[in-house]
């Protein structure tokens, strides 16, 4: 399993994603946001799923970027990235599936190329189509997405800070690790803001934002005990006195 989260706001995109890879009772560490970046073409590629489907597929598209025209806006990307989705499906989802392992690579990929009016945001499926996300769906999570949409739904809009979306995504994949053993640091962090064709990529480790995550867990802990107790009365005075025979 993994933790990749794309959020969209209208400043820019915000992208996340651990690196940790579990095989059986194995687990490595591995970079899995792909970067493709030259003059007026800026994308980054993040995936959940088999990690050798993964591997094949960007590779498969790598190679289709060398030897092709290139694309002007970001959808033709998206469909030529879910035609190698589609052609790995082709030659290995049987054999996969024989084995009792899953087809099951989702994909998100954002970015900005010369013709587009402005950054965009896809969730690529393992058949190979996709959606786009716009307004009032500021944010995509793929992986272990159970545990860190709670504050991500509460606090993003489309007119949220490029900071405030990076500072609730780190939260929200804080959650996640803390109640998965699946998903861990470090994280990648990429940052893309509208029109500058230019991403920054910077890696976290848990020394660099451990403090952040014990602050996080310390609010929480203060704040629900601010939340007063009265309206618990109606539904604890129901409860009987217990009697001398039972004490």
């Amino acid at each position: 399993m993994t933790y990749c989260l794309g959020i969209k706001v209208k400043e820019g995109l915000v992208a996340i994603a651990d690196t940790r890879i579990t095989a059986g009772s194995d687990t490595t560490e591995k970079k899995k946001i792909y970067i493709q970046q030259h003059g007026q073409h800026s994308l980054f590629i993040m995936t959940s799923g088999l990690r050798s489907v993964r591997d094949k597929a960007v590779l498969y598209f790598q190679e289709l970027m060398e030897s092709g025209p290139g694309h002007n806006k970001l959808y033709k990307a998206v469909n030529d990235f879910g035609a190698q989705v589609k052609r790995a499906a082709k030659e290995d989802k049987e054999e996969l599936e024989q084995a009792g392992l899953r087809f099951n690579l989702h994909t998100i990929i954002g970015g900005q190329l010369k013709d587009d009016d402005e950054h965009k945001l896809f969730l690529l499926y393992p058949e190979g189509n996709w959606v786009e996300l716009g307004q009032g769906a500021p944010f995509v999570v793929i992986g272990n997405s159970g545990h860190g949409k709670a504050i991500l739904n509460r606090t993003l809009t489309d007119d949220s800070s490029m900071q405030l979306a990076l500072k609730t995504g780190f939260l929200s994949f804080d959650s996640t690790r803390v109640s998965a053993n699946d998903v861990d640091f470090p994280i990648d962090v990429v940052l893309y803001r509208s029109n500058s064709f230019e991403m920054v990529e910077h890696r976290y480790t848990k020394k660099d934002l451990e403090s952040i995550s014990e602050q996080w867990a310390s609010e929480l802990k203060s704040a629900l005990n601010k939340i007063p107790d009265t309206w618990m009365e109606a539904a604890f005075n129901k409860i009987p006195v217990p009697t001398e025979d039972h004490l």
